[in-house]
């Protein structure tokens, strides 16, 4: 896989490294197009799978992709040697779980969440660009897909969507 930054990293690699494989989401960052939303897609695969859990499960779910994603993705990038190469995307996993998480249980909500989150994900309106240029590291990684995941949640509250 080749990013933008020019640095290419071979699915052996990436399919052999326990770190690599986690945070390339068991391959869904192999992708040439659009890795992030495929990560996305194993965010909405592991909110369905969660579904039957109590929201106390749900929620120790949620800070256990956190607080693996900071090591894993910050390991991995640095193994590749570029901070937030293309290809990670446990934090897009992560991000996804918990917008899904925040809503409810509806597919047109669930719709609209994932194509929000990937809007803010891009687009990283403020400050969400400004943590992912300052903030290093996996922590980097992982606040401003987390960030994109709370202004989804916010816009789809103000909507009347989550209260309606």
């Amino acid at each position: 896989m080749n990013n933008n930054d020019g640095v290419t990293v071979s699915a052996r690699t990436i399919c052999t490294d326990p770190f690599h494989f986690l945070a390339f989401g068991f391959g869904a960052g192999l992708m040439d197009k659009a890795p992030g939303t495929a990560g996305s897609v194993v965010g909405v695969l592991f909110g369905w799978l969660a579904l039957g859990l109590g929201m106390p499960w749900r929620i120790v779910i949620a800070g256990a992709l956190i607080i693996s994603g900071i090591w894993i993705c910050g390991e991995s990038a640095k193994r590749i040697g570029v901070n937030d190469y293309g290809g990670i995307v446990w934090d897009e996993i992560t991000g996804m779980y918990i917008t899904l998480l925040a809503l409810p249980q509806e597919l047109t909500i669930w719709v609209a969440g994932f194509a929000l989150f990937r809007l803010f994900d891009i687009w990283k309106p403020w400050p969400i660009r400004d943590v992912e240029r300052n903030v290093k590291g996996g922590a980097g990684i992982m606040a401003d897909d987390i960030l994109a995941s709370i202004y989804t949640v916010l816009l789809l509250f103000i909507l009347g969507v989550v209260i309606g």
